[in-house]
């Protein structure tokens, strides 16, 4: 142990003191191994098996538990000290995770340990145990964080103070922990010090950056840069407007962004300013409080994104969503594919949960045309999708929709029937239905021409059919 690292140990035991703490410090309060992580640019996980990244829906708060290949897990942390984790614990309970290998807490606002220690006495006393919590070092003053540290000090678990560079192993997913920093930024502020990971399985990648705001997100790109490309981030801070910066959407790059927060959220989250980042970027948003749990599923090649409700994933139309309450039930469903995946080529149908039922399958994405002669604002007709029934029967798409890649949706009209081996195109601009031609009425174009993706899910949001151009 460095002189430096144990220097901010005996400082942190100190803050504890001071805090409040009624107990002492935890029982073991240690530093992992001091061997830095390779960087972002350096290591790309084999893909061997799937990694599970679940979203859990709680509200005002935040928790990501992520189950690897081999069921080695992590909770990143535990919901709002309003309910002291119920919602979290609960959804442990129903997914039969009877052991938590490693328990990041990101920082310590009561809105993220707000479960810590119901979670601990719970696998401590009921299940398999905690095996290491990852702490960023930064003490907070309140009933919930003694709580915490009393829970670690009752049932010995070890406890690491956590920093920039340091290893978490975590079997089949390459974890790198890219903040806090030492030294801490700003005043030891607790949001700008979270515990940043970026988690790589494969081809593909998550970045998880906890509570970060200008300061960290400013280090975090002119540390980083491109090497903080992920395929899925998680926006910070709730969808701050202090978080989530244009600079760090333009490192990370990311095809899929997550928000948690509360649907009638007391601080506006997510903020009108996030989304139209997110909006200008073309990157479709998912939030907790519309879409409810989202799990994502990674094979190393592509991520299957799978949420309780289907909801806009257009960031200036997430709120057009209808709310999924915190603690409510229900199997997820797939909804989208990021990247490639070997079981899904351009063409292909997605395979679903409940997925094609009667003659869904013989729906086929027949024709794109994306770029429309002259000005594709001026010929928004000329703009089109043509969808082809190869089936022997009539296909009925009343309630089918179909969309893009940022959640731009189109309805198909009750008791619209396509006949058996008949086409049917579907235009952006706006003129009378007919049994041949059908019109989104949208007063701007749809279909990037530089690519994009053409999704149609049926009347239960189920995605049928998906293809995607360059």
């Amino acid at each position: 142990m460095s002189s430096s690292r144990g220097l901010t140990i005996l400082l942190f035991a100190v803050v504890l003191l001071l805090a409040g703490c009624s107990g002492s410090a935890p029982a073991d309060v240690s530093t992992p191994d001091p061997t830095p992580t390779a960087t972002a640019a350096e290591t790309t996980t084999a893909a061997n098996g799937t990694v599970e990244v679940h979203y859990i829906n709680v509200g005002q708060s935040v928790s990501t538990l992520v189950v690897g290949p081999t069921g080695e897990t992590m909770l990143i942390d535990t919901g709002h000290f309003t309910d002291d984790g119920e919602y979290v614990l609960q959804y442990l309970q129903r997914h039969d995770i009877d052991r938590i290998d490693h328990l990041v807490v990101s920082h310590n606002d009561a809105d993220h340990i707000g479960g810590n220690a119901a979670i601990i006495e719970y696998y401590e006393t009921e299940a398999d145990g905690i095996g290491i919590i990852y702490d960023p070092g930064i003490a907070a003053s309140t009933k919930t964080y003694e709580r915490y540290l009393d829970a670690v000090e009752e049932h010995d678990v070890t406890l690491y103070e956590t920093r920039e560079g340091d290893s978490i192993q975590f079997e089949g997913v390459d974890t790198q922990v890219l903040g806090p920093p030492e030294p801490y930024l700003e005043n030891d502020a607790r949001n700008e010090n979270s515990i940043v990971l970026k988690l790589t399985h494969g081809e593909t990648s998550f970045l998880l950056t906890g509570d970060a705001e200008d300061d960290q997100e400013g280090y975090l790109v002119d540390e980083y840069g491109n090497q903080l490309q992920a395929t899925v981030m998680k926006a910070g801070h709730h969808g701050s407007s202090s978080s989530t910066s244009g600079d760090l959407l333009d490192a990370v790059q990311p095809k899929a962004v997550i928000i948690s927060s509360a649907y009638d959220s007391q601080y506006g989250h997510p903020t009108e300013e996030v989304l139209q980042r997110l909006h200008d970027r073309s990157m479709p948003t998912y939030w907790t409080a519309t879409h409810g749990d989202i799990v994502l599923v990674s094979d190393g090649a592509g991520v299957s994104v799978r949420t309780q409700q289907a909801a806009p994933t257009d960031p200036l139309a997430i709120r057009d969503g209808k709310p999924v309450e915190p603690g409510t039930t229900g199997d997820v469903v797939e909804r989208d594919r990021l990247g490639a995946s070997p079981v899904t080529t351009q063409t292909e149908a997605v395979a679903t949960d409940g997925g094609m039922t009667g003659t869904a399958d013989s729906l086929q994405i027949a024709a794109i045309n994306a770029d429309a002669e002259g000005d594709d604002r001026e010929n928004l007709n000329d703009e089109y999708v043509v969808f082809e029934n190869t089936g022997d029967e009539p296909l009925d798409l009343s309630g089918w929709t179909v969309e893009d890649d940022v959640g731009k949706t189109y309805t198909f009209p009750d008791g619209y029937t396509l006949g058996a081996g008949e086409t049917v195109t579907l235009h952006t601009g706006s003129g009378t239905d007919s049994d041949t031609d059908l019109y989104w009425d949208s007063g701007s174009p749809i279909w990037n021409n530089g690519g994009d993706t053409v999704t149609v899910r049926n009347s239960d949001g189920d995605v049928v059919r998906q293809r995607t151009y360059e």
